[in-house]
């Protein structure tokens, strides 16, 4: 994946989002009519989440779109600059 790190970073935001009202994987799946195993991979960085499941999971957690998508991706890694 082209933003792995961003991805991995994001689904820390959604898990940290999800659990501060102490749902399950299972419980935002089915209040943003998602499947459960979307909640999964998203949550382990393994999909790339598509703008139609984004507006669908700020509305299950009714908070503002932007809220959503306002995270911190990590910094760079030490040692890894540009190539040259």
């Amino acid at each position: 994946m082209k933003n792995e790190v961003v991805l991995h970073a994001f689904g820390q935001h959604l898990r940290r989002l999800r659990e501060a009202r102490g749902w399950s994987q299972q419980a935002l799946a089915d209040v943003a009519d998602v499947s459960k195993p979307t909640v999964y991979r998203i949550e382990t960085a393994r999909y790339s989440v598509t703008l139609d499941v984004l507006v669908s999971l700020a509305q299950a957690l009714e908070i503002p779109l932007a809220e959503l998508v306002s995270f911190a991706p990590p910094g760079p890694r030490p040692g890894a600059g540009p190539s040259r």
